[in-house]
């Protein structure tokens, strides 16, 4: 897949990554946004627009200080740019 195609598939709720990231075990996904008025009271917590994440948690290395996180992520020139976009299951 291409990168528009990646960003079709993260809005119908896939997670996709690179074939070419050195990582594997790793994605990215969009998390939608929130309204403000939720019943919760979690006003301060709530994101209100959608972003994309990358997810590494699931990260297979030998290196013991890799980082296993969830964070907000931007597509390099040479993602944007790729042909190797798959969902991952």
């Amino acid at each position: 897949m291409n990168f528009g195609e990646a960003i079709k598939a993260l809005k119908l709720g896939k997670r996709v990554a690179r074939k070419g990231w050195n990582g594997k075990g790793i994605f990215i996904k969009l998390k939608k946004g929130e309204s403000l008025n939720i019943p919760n009271n979690r006003f301060n917590e709530v994101m209100t627009h959608d972003f994309i994440y990358i997810d590494t948690t699931g990260l297979r290395t030998n290196n013991p200080n890799a980082p296993m996180d969830r964070v907000p992520w931007l597509a390099s020139q040479t993602d944007m740019l790729a042909d190797d976009w798959v969902v991952v299951e």
